[in-house]
């Protein structure tokens, strides 16, 4: 694992984040702060200025402690906000309003599946400003078996492996990390809360994808990394009991989908009304009079909303099966949210072509930068198949056939 240009740059120290109040306090912040961070979107994808300073001023809102639960002192609030702040940071900036997803992610698994001494220390260290990344897709391989492993023997526990798709690790404090252990001749999975200043631990920016480019989504690599047993949290009876971690990281890639194509939708009307031109058959004088150009914009405007409408409705099922998980539950809300998922897929997508399509050759002038709404959502929406999310949701109507567990769906 040695040879790859080591990424050097840190964030800064963490300082202690205010607990904002309640939901409505967490989305006139995420408002706001989505205000500020328009003006600067299409610069830093031109010229794929990693976002430090905007993370910084993201993290000291208090916004990345908002899934710290009540009862160990953060603000708690529902699945349908948290996908929400995703989405208004990602109609701003999209690469921005995905980083601090698999933070709450880790929070998540933390909430299921950590003792209570860890749920103090981490989810302390969070309302301290730590913010976390994520080591835990790996490539290299047909199967998704995972060949990171957790390593116990004599001489301590250890991290061995390499992880890809790493997004929002460049700018964390510690990296969560998705590893298996032997134990009685299985693989069992745990969730390592490494911090990035271990020695073995390597980070390379080298997330070369076309869209989503400011994610810091590149690899992470683990060269024996010595980790401390209350860094470790177990994450295999999370998987093997009904839990809503699948839904709850599910729901808030709805918001990232949502939020890019509500971003595209406002970039679209200024542009129309100002910049495009009326087809030479539409026997008007200004593109937004344009009949065809109506149509298409309104059915932009049903498409965002329904999927809004189902990102709220799929919210109140994740948030049902978080306070009584079992397998109807869970099973209800996956569905719930694969339902929102879909539709956030397509009206994201309808939204960023129609940007292009309805601006004209003058949309596609590079300094413009419109086409960062496209390549952001073509991108992750390609983080799971649509295609599976249609399928269960059909079986689980039509034959009552509970979908599987896990992140994807």
């Amino acid at each position: 694992m040695s040879g790859e240009a080591a990424f050097t740059r840190s964030p800064a120290p963490p300082r202690p984040v205010p607990v904002l109040a309640d939901d409505a306090a967490a989305l006139a912040t995420a408002r706001n702060l989505a205000a500020a961070f328009t003006a600067g979107a299409a610069e830093r994808d031109l010229n794929r200025a990693l976002p430090f300073a905007e993370v910084e001023r993201f993290t000291e809102t208090g916004l990345w402690a908002i899934t710290v639960p009540r009862a160990y002192g953060g603000t708690g609030v529902s699945a349908a906000t948290a996908a929400q702040v995703c989405a208004l940071i990602a109609a701003a900036d999209g690469s921005l309003g995905q980083i601090p997803q698999n933070h709450f992610y880790a929070l998540e698994v933390l909430r299921n599946g950590g003792t209570e001494a860890q749920k103090r220390d981490l989810y302390g260290r969070v309302l301290a400003g730590e913010r976390f990344g994520n080591a835990l897709a790996e490539i290299g391989g047909r199967d998704y078996s995972r060949r990171t492993r957790l390593v116990r023997d004599p001489a301590g526990w250890f991290v061995e492996g390499r992880k890809y798709y790493c997004t929002g690790s460049l700018f964390a404090h510690r990296i969560p990390v998705m590893a298996d252990a032997e134990e009685d001749g299985r693989a069992v999975a745990y969730l390592v809360f490494v911090p990035r200043d271990t020695p073995g631990v390597t980070l390379v920016d080298d997330w070369d994808g076309f869209g989503q480019r400011l994610t810091g989504s590149g690899s992470v690599l683990f060269d024996r990394v010595r980790v401390e047993p209350d860094w470790v949290v177990p994450f295999q009876a999370s998987l093997d009991r009904p839990t809503a971690i699948g839904p709850f990281a599910q729901i808030l890639h709805v918001g990232i989908d949502l939020g890019i194509g509500e971003g595209a939708f406002a970039a679209t009307l200024p542009f129309v009304r100002e910049r495009a031109r009326p087809w030479i058959d539409s026997g008007v004088a200004r593109a937004a009079d344009d009949p065809l150009t109506l149509h298409a914009l309104g059915d932009v405007r049903v498409r965002l909303t329904a999927a809004d409408a189902l990102l709220e409705r799929a919210g109140r099922f994740v948030d049902a099966a978080q306070a009584a998980p079992d397998a109807e539950s869970v099973a209800a809300a996956s569905v719930a949210v694969a339902e929102a998922r879909a539709a956030s897929h397509r009206a994201g997508l309808l939204a960023a072509n129609k940007l292009l399509e309805l601006g004209g050759t003058a949309a596609t002038d590079r300094t413009e930068a419109l086409d960062r709404y496209w390549r952001n959502v073509r991108t992750h929406t390609l983080h799971d198949p649509v295609r599976w999310k249609y399928h269960w949701i059909g079986a689980y109507h039509l034959n009552g056939r509970l979908p599987p567990r896990h992140g994807a769906l």
